[in-house]
């Protein structure tokens, strides 16, 4: 057997592997650290997947692969980090009960997943809010109250707030909105406006506002694709 055809399982498990250390680290005190191996993460879920087109080596292996090792990077992380946030908001009563919630994301993660694993209609796009893309949120909201550049920490730590979040992201997860993928077929702009205009306003706000313009770059590419379901824009 060839070394290419194992080139993106390696690093499916590369991501699994961070999405277990982002766990470990949340149960240490060091909640910080978590965004920063889940953007790894993701990066090497991104590269598993080019890889295997790329290389021409996708397999039935692979495809259960990537989703076990998603259900854990992008359904268990989003629900431990939104549990420490809840536990900091109930502080100093520290009432663990009350931020058990929090993993309300990790049970829609996990019906999202497996209705993506079984839908046809989401080969170049998808139904409902990505994994990833929830995952990335709560990221934010941790990058936010680390490093509190704007002053948010205090908002975004209170308990109505976050409750909020994961109602509304545990509903998107499943919801029946269309979402515009960023499968690339050519690098062409002809056919890929939209998903360039995205991204480099995206990484634009990231620059800008660092966790701030993640959570607005979501919100905003939530936001589009609720208006193209409106305006009955198919691409």
């Amino acid at each position: 057997m060839q070394i290419k055809q194992h080139i993106p399982n390696l690093l499916t498990l590369v991501n699994l592997a961070l999405g277990c250390l982002s766990i470990v680290m949340a149960f240490n005190n060091q909640l910080a650290w978590v965004p920063y191996l889940v953007i790894a993460a993701a990066a090497a879920d991104f590269l598993d997947g080019l890889a295997a087109r790329v290389l021409k080596v996708s397999s039935p292996l692979g495809l259960q692969l990537d989703s076990l090792a998603d259900m854990v990077t992008f359904g268990v992380v989003p629900g431990v980090v939104m549990y420490h946030l809840l536990l900091r908001a109930w502080e100093p009563n520290n009432q663990w009960a009350l931020a058990l919630p929090a993993f309300t994301l990790t049970l829609f993660s996990a019906l999202r997943l497996a209705k993506f694993n079984i839908d046809t209609r989401q080969t170049d796009g998808f139904i409902g809010v990505p994994t990833p893309t929830c995952t990335m949120f709560m990221m934010s909201l941790v990058l936010m109250v680390s490093h509190d550049r704007f002053g948010l920490s205090g908002f975004i730590l209170q308990p109505w707030l976050l409750y909020l979040v994961v109602a509304v992201f545990s509903v998107l997860l499943v919801a029946e909105l269309p979402m515009l993928g960023f499968k690339f077929k050519h690098l062409g702009w002809k056919g890929n406006e939209s998903k360039i205009t995205i991204m480099l306003l995206g990484f634009l706000l990231v620059a800008l506002l660092g966790g701030a313009g993640i959570a607005l770059a979501i919100l905003g590419y939530i936001a589009f694709s609720g208006w193209r379901k409106i305006a009955g824009v198919s691409r």
